[in-house]
C-alpha cells in the first residue's frame, strides 16, 4: 500500500502533506466544503504507508487526505477519531502545533 508525502517549508515550519495513491488530481466537494488534491499540493514522492507514518509521527503539522493514511494514523496514534472530517465520504485530517 502507498501514499504521496511532499513536505512544505514556510516561515520555519515544515508541513508533511500526505494522500492515498489512489486520490491524486481528485477533487471533492460536499456542500460549502471542498478540497482538491492537487499534484502541486500532495504530489511529493510515492512511499509505503509505513515510511510515511514514521515521517507523520514526526511532524508537528500534517495534512493527510484518504481512508488509508486516516486509518493508520488512528491505529499508531498519530490523530484521535475524533479529529477525522469527511467531506463527499473522504476523510482528512490536519495537525497543527504551534
Amino acid at each position: 500500500m502507498k501514499v504521496y508525502l511532499k513536505v512544505h517549508i514556510a516561515n520555519g515550519f515544515q508541513t508533511i502533506a500526505c494522500c492515498d495513491e489512489e486520490l491524486l488530481n481528485q477533487v471533492f466537494k460536499e456542500d460549502n466544503l471542498r478540497i482538491e488534491i492537487s499534484t502541486q499540493f500532495f504530489g511529493g514522492k510515492l512511499i509505503y504507508l509505513e515510511e510515511a507514518i514514521s515521517i507523520l509521527k514526526e511532524a508537528s503539522h500534517f495534512n493527510i487526505v484518504g481512508e488509508m493514511i486516516i486509518t493508520k494514523a488512528i491505529d499508531c496514534k498519530i490523530l484521535p477519531k475524533e479529529g477525522v472530517k469527511f467531506i463527499n465520504g473522504v476523510p482528512i485530517a490536519l495537525k497543527m502545533i504551534f
